[in-house]
């Protein structure tokens, strides 16, 4: 929860991405605010009082899950429109003049995006959310020490730059607000 509030103002692409992993630690505990509890809150060093609204952010996000059927996949609606957001926002970019940079980082990632959709990623999802998915994904390989081909590995860096890039558009309008013509 602290880690997700720091994010949030900081990071976009991180906070996201960090959502979709605490999505699955609830998974991995069957979405039992007891476990979660007992086996991973108690594992962290916090004060009682930080306990108590961890184990409240915990139990609001397992409680959504429910109300919105995605306990075994999915996504939380508040990450969903997150990526909506971050969607609208690279379509804005993408049709304006202003961000030319944004546009070469966009054509110089196109060419992964196209492989990753050749290789069995969602070819209805959005070219954003199949770049997150990469990202995710790779994240878990790392987790779980696995071994990553130096391709993919070249794909991850170009497509972190461009998620990186539409990240920090997105605080920019968010606190300065962008002008797009």
């Amino acid at each position: 929860m602290f880690i997700a509030q720091d994010l949030r103002k900081k990071n976009i692409a991180e906070y996201l991405l960090y959502m979709w992993q605490v999505e699955d630690t609830i998974r991995a505990f069957d979405c039992s605010l007891t476990r979660i509890k007992r086996e991973w809150i108690e594992r962290f060093d916090y004060s009682d009082e930080q306990k108590e609204e961890a184990i409240d952010w915990y139990g609001n996000l397992i409680r959504m899950m429910n109300q919105e059927g995605c306990r075994e996949k999915g996504h939380l609606q508040i990450n969903r429109v997150t990526m909506q957001m971050l969607i609208e926002l690279h379509s804005q970019l993408l049709q304006s003049t202003k961000f030319p940079f944004y546009n070469t980082e966009y054509y110089k990632v196109l060419p992964f995006i196209v492989e990753l959709r050749n290789r069995g990623a969602n070819k209805e999802e959005n070219e954003i959310e199949t770049c997150f998915n990469s990202l995710y994904g790779v994240m878990l390989l790392r987790l779980q020490h696995k071994d990553i081909s130096p391709d993919t590995q070249h794909a991850v860096k170009e497509i972190t730059t461009f998620i990186g890039m539409l990240s920090d558009y997105y605080k920019k309008d968010k606190e300065e607000g962008l002008k797009f013509e």
